[in-house]
C-alpha cells in the first residue's frame, strides 16, 4: 500500500467507483494539450485555511514566492496570506500585480544585486539583510527621510534535519549567530529601519517535533541577540520548512502538533519580546499537494526483458519530481495511469522525452497496462515545478498551466478558472 498516493487520488476525486476527476483531467488535456500542470485553487484554499485553524491568531503567514511564481497561482493565493517571501525583482513585480501590499514583502535571498535592493525600497518591503556589505549597500538607498526597512538574517548555530540544510555550519545564508551583535551595531550607525530577525534552518522536513524544536531555539536566539538590537524586536521570522510526503512510506506533517507548539510559542514570545509577531513563509506546503502534472504516453517499447513507457514530458519541465536529483533514482513521486481502473498491471520503467538517462519518471514500478495516448498523473506537483526546471533544454515547448476552481464538493461539470489574459493564465514565465 502507497498511502501518499492514495492520498492524492482521495484528493483529485480519482478513487472509488466514481473517479470524476479523472474525466475532469482527461478534458483539461484535450482541451489544453500535453504537458500540462493543473493547480486547484479550493485545494490551496482549504490548506490555507487549515493553517489559519491550527495557527495562532496574530502569526503572520507569507506565501514563498519561489516554490510557485505562476502569476495565476500568486493571484489565488495573495488575498488569503498576510504577505509575501520574495527573492528578486520579478517575484516583487508577481506579488504586486497580485494584489499583494508592498509593505507585506520580505525580500531575503543572497547575492541580492543593486536593482533588487531599488526594488524593494521602492515597494518599502522588508529587507532581509544576508551580510553587512549588503546593509552598506542597502542604506545608499535611503534618501529623503526614506529609511530602508530591515531584518536582519542569522545563520543560527543549529539546523533542521530536512532536505535542505539552510542554518548550521558554514553557509552563504545569513549572519553567523557569533557575529550578529558587531552587525547590529553596524545596522544602528546606518540610515536604516530595523524591526526584527530571520532564522531559516532548513527545508521540507516531516518531522512536526523537529520543527517546534527548530522554532524554540530561534526565538531563544531571537531573545539572546535582542539586547544588542538598534530598535526593539517586531519581526520574529522563523522561516518554513514544512514539508509534504512525496515518497512512498512518507509521513504527512502533524499539523495539530505544530499548532499547539506555535500557540505556545507565540505567547512565550510575547512575554519575552514586547510587541513582537511571529512569522513563517511557506510555498511547498501550501501549493504542492494542489498541483497535477499530466502527461501522455507517446510511446511503448521493449528492450531485454524490461518495459518502457515514454511520455511527452520530462525532466524538462519537473526536475524535481524526476530521477534527476542525485541519489534518488529508486524513489518517484506519486503517479497513476487516468482511466485505467480494471486493467491488469505489469512492471515498467516511466520516462520523459528527453535524450538524457537522467529522464526517469519511476523505474520498475507496477503501472495498470497503458498504450500511446493514455494519460499520466504526477501528484504532490504545486511546488517546484516549471520555474525549478531547464524548460529551455533540448527546446521541448514548455508545459502550459492551468487554475482550476476544482477539485471541490460541486457538480460534475466544475467550473474552470478563466482569466481575460488566457496567454498569461496558461503559460509559465
Amino acid at each position: 500500500m502507497n498511502a501518499v498516493l492514495d492520498a492524492a487520488l482521495r484528493r483529485w476525486q480519482l478513487d472509488g467507483a466514481a473517479a470524476r476527476g479523472g474525466s475532469m483531467l482527461e478534458r483539461l488535456a484535450q482541451r489544453d494539450g500535453t504537458p500540462l500542470y493543473v493547480y486547484s485553487r479550493p485545494l490551496i484554499a482549504s490548506r490555507v485555511a487549515a493553517l489559519r485553524t491550527e495557527f495562532p491568531d496574530d502569526l503572520t503567514l507569507l506565501y514563498a514566492v519561489k516554490a510557485n511564481p505562476d502569476p495565476a497561482v500568486v493571484g489565488c493565493v495573495v488575498p488569503i496570506v498576510d504577505g509575501c517571501d520574495v527573492t528578486s525583482a520579478a517575484e516583487i513585480a508577481v506579488a504586486l500585480q497580485a494584489g499583494a501590499a508592498g509593505e507585506a514583502l520580505s525580500v531575503a535571498g543572497p547575492g541580492k544585486s543593486d536593482a533588487e535592493l531599488a526594488a524593494a525600497v521602492a515597494a518599502n518591503a522588508l529587507v532581509v539583510v544576508e551580510s553587512p556589505n549588503e546593509a552598506r549597500r542597502l542604506a545608499a538607498f535611503a534618501a529623503g527621510g526614506i529609511r530602508p526597512r530591515v531584518a536582519l538574517r542569522i545563520n543560527p548555530p543549529f539546523t533542521l534535519a530536512a532536505d535542505a540544510r539552510m542554518g548550521g555550519g558554514p553557509r552563504r545564508f545569513g549572519i553567523d549567530s557569533e557575529q550578529a551583535p558587531q552587525v547590529l551595531a553596524g545596522i544602528g550607525r546606518l540610515p536604516l529601519a530595523f524591526e526584527g530577525f530571520h532564522v531559516f534552518a532548513g527545508s521540507g522536513c516531516l518531522d512536526a517535533r523537529a520543527i517546534a524544536d527548530v522554532q524554540q531555539q530561534t526565538l531563544e536566539l531571537a531573545c539572546e541577540l535582542a539586547p544588542f538590537a538598534p530598535a526593539p524586536v517586531r519581526v520574529l521570522n522563523l522561516g518554513g520548512g514544512f514539508g509534504v510526503p512525496c515518497f512512498a512510506g512518507d509521513a504527512p506533517l502533524a499539523l495539530a502538533t505544530l499548532g499547539a507548539s506555535l500557540r505556545a510559542l507565540a505567547a512565550d514570545a510575547r512575554r519575552r519580546l514586547p510587541g513582537v509577531r511571529l512569522a513563517l513563509e511557506l510555498g511547498r506546503y501550501l501549493v504542492a499537494e494542489a498541483g497535477v502534472y499530466l502527461t501522455r504516453v507517446v510511446d511503448r517499447k521493449e528492450s531485454r526483458g524490461r518495459t518502457f513507457l515514454i511520455v511527452d514530458g520530462g525532466a524538462n519541465h519537473h526536475w524535481h519530481a524526476t530521477g534527476a536529483l542525485e541519489g534518488r533514482r529508486h524513489l518517484h513521486f506519486p503517479l497513476a495511469v487516468v482511466g485505467a481502473e480494471g486493467r491488469p498491471v505489469e512492471r515498467v520503467t516511466l520516462c520523459g522525452p528527453l535524450c538524457a538517462p537522467h529522464d526517469t519518471w519511476a523505474e520498475d514500478i507496477v503501472l495498470p497496462v497503458a498504450v500511446p495516448g493514455d494519460l499520466v498523473a504526477v501528484f504532490q506537483s504545486g511546488a517546484y515545478g516549471a520555474s525549478a526546471s531547464p524548460q529551455a533544454f533540448l527546446g521541448k515547448p514548455a508545459a502550459l498551466a492551468r487554475l482550476v476552481e476544482w477539485p471541490a464538493r460541486q457538480p460534475a461539470d466544475a467550473r474552470i478558472a478563466t482569466s481575460p489574459n488566457r496567454q498569461q493564465e496558461t503559460e509559465h514565465a
